[in-house]
């Protein structure tokens, strides 16, 4: 596995994983009363959670790979190969363009629900869900990508 691809893997299953606890406690919240200190907290529960888990899941995925690799081949580990060439640019560019595609069409949708008459607070949610979601769906792609082999 490329260096690119541990960090796609990395950052798809820290953002599922993100994802995953935000419909489970905005269910929570919208169950037991929708208020904006608890929709606000959990916005600020979830930032904090995608840079710890991103950076510390990166450096653990390539520590534990080091690590398994040298155990594999019983070789001394090289250096990391992180160079990114024109194919790498192409690909992220392509995971990017789906991410945007995904992240306006939630915004649109959550735009919807507040002209529709919805709370501002609902609108804010969705716009929350619709970027967790855009970073899955464009990671998902990227990998899809360099699995194909472009």
């Amino acid at each position: 596995m490329s260096f690119q691809e541990k960090n796609i893997t990395v950052s798809l299953i820290s953002f599922t994983l993100i994802l995953g606890f935000y419909s489970l406690r905005l269910w929570h919240i919208v169950r037991n009363g929708f208020e904006a200190g608890s929709v606000f907290r959990l916005w600020g529960v979830v930032i904090v959670l995608a840079i710890v888990m991103t950076i510390a899941g990166t450096i653990l995925a390539h520590i534990l790979s080091t690590i398994l690799e040298a155990i594999r081949t019983g070789e001394e580990p090289t250096e990391v190969e992180d160079l990114e060439d024109e194919r790498d640019r192409l690909i992220d560019l392509r995971g990017t363009k789906i991410s945007y595609s995904v992240s306006s069409i939630g915004v649109f949708l959550a735009m919807l629900s507040f002209v529709l008459g919805k709370s501002p607070l609902v609108m804010f949610a969705l716009l929350i869900f619709a970027g967790l979601a855009a970073q899955i769906v464009g990671d998902i792609f990227r990998l899809v990508l360099y699995r194909r082999g472009f």
